[in-house]
């Protein structure tokens, strides 16, 4: 196994005391309540986890790839939906870290990066899904402004982000080259939070459907080039699908942990049911999963750090490890036997979490199509 460097480490343990002190205890009710409180997430950014790949001229913590990786499995070990807008808000850095001048990266990027503000993305439509391409939301220049009107959907920490990239047709003649890419501000008039959707699980995020109505964007405040949007929207596809693989380790382990405790102390038959060999070996087989999910996201982690090409292996990656997640908090369930079904013990909120980790950052099935192409590339 790969050794991991003394800063990777420390941002790992650090991500660890906080979720244990101030995340874990209250992720139940949090659940109850569909929120997180918004000092709780004000406090993880004041820890350098908004911004952790940012460098520090921006703001940013400076973490490498790797260290990101694993802040985010312990994140999602306290709390998926906590994990998932801190995973949003770093998926907005990225993207103006990458793409942004020095104006933009200085009103947009230093704000969020250094934790005093929330970020998030509007891409997805009602309409499209997976297929990125297919937006229908217009930005028309008028001026020295644009004006957007248009609905997106799904967005994580929609109402609680402070700043946003919004993805938007510029030139509806020019197909994928006419979408562009701006910064925004969630507080001015015509950012409109339509609805916030009742969800399975991730409930201690906010997810919701934003309506953009005459919204007035500066010219300036385009990210990127004209026509540059999909480009940006896309970008850094690998590092969310490797930041999905560690969240599904992160619950996953919550998962065998809370199985782990229970069956240790739970009598059937005269003896502590790990002494069963059916629920022993059913714990032997959860463990393994983890760890193979585990190795395949920091293997993939390790060649997006690199600089390498990891199409595949960060499809690889996500695919398995949100599939041994929903299987891995179904067997914790299982161990629990009746009880297991409600919620007084946590298993029941991870299977619900689990799920959507098959449906985000692409669906498994996009994730078999990329990884049968790429083969089908090798093999030619």
């Amino acid at each position: 196994m790969c050794e991991f460097t003394d800063d990777q480490i420390a941002t790992r343990d650090m991500t660890r005391d906080f979720v244990a002190k101030e995340i874990a205890p209250f992720a139940a009710q949090w659940d109850r309540d569909g929120a997180t409180p918004l000092d709780t997430l004000r406090r993880l950014g004041a820890l350098g986890l908004f911004g952790m790949t940012v460098p520090r001229e921006w703001g940013g913590a400076e973490i490498d790839f790797v260290g990101y990786v694993l802040a985010t499995e312990e994140l999602a070990y306290g709390d998926a939906g906590v994990c998932n807008a801190v995973n949003a808000t770093n998926s907005y850095c990225f993207k103006v870290r990458d793409f942004g001048t020095a104006a933009q990266k200085e009103e947009f990027l230093r704000p969020v990066a250094s934790g005093q503000n929330i970020g998030c993305m509007l891409l997805t439509e009602p309409h499209t899904g997976s297929d990125a391409a297919n937006i229908r939301t217009r930005a028309e220049f008028k001026g020295d402004h644009y004006v957007v009107n248009g609905a997106k959907t799904f967005i994580t920490s929609g109402r609680s982000s402070d700043m946003a990239v919004l993805i938007a047709v510029t030139d509806a003649a020019a197909g994928k080259r006419g979408i562009s890419a701006f910064l925004i501000r969630t507080d001015q008039p015509g950012y409109i939070v339509a609805r916030e959707e009742v969800k399975m699980g991730h409930r201690a995020s906010d997810t919701c459907e934003i309506i953009l109505d005459n919204l007035k964007i500066p010219a300036a405040n385009m990210l990127g080039e004209p026509g540059q949007g999909l480009r940006v929207a896309l970008s850094g596809l690998e590092s969310g699908r490797i930041a999905v693989a560690a969240q599904a380790a992160g619950i996953a382990r919550a998962a065998l942990d809370a199985a782990m405790a229970y069956a240790q102390e739970r009598e059937a038959f005269g003896r502590k049911i790990f002494d069963h060999q059916a629920v022993a070996f059913s714990l032997a087989d959860m463990a393994m999963d983890i760890e193979v999910a585990r190795q395949m996201g920091h293997h993939a982690a390790r060649m997006k750090q690199a600089g390498k090409r990891c199409v595949k292996e960060s499809s690889i990656a996500k695919l398995f490890a949100s599939q041994m997640c929903e299987r891995v908090c179904s067997a914790a369930i299982q161990a629990h036997g009746g009880v297991g079904y409600t919620n007084d013990y946590p298993v029941e909120k991870l299977y619900r979490d689990a799920k959507v980790l098959q449906i985000y950052d692409g669906t498994n099935e996009v994730q078999k199509i990329i990884i049968s192409r790429e083969l089908a590339a090798e093999y030619t």
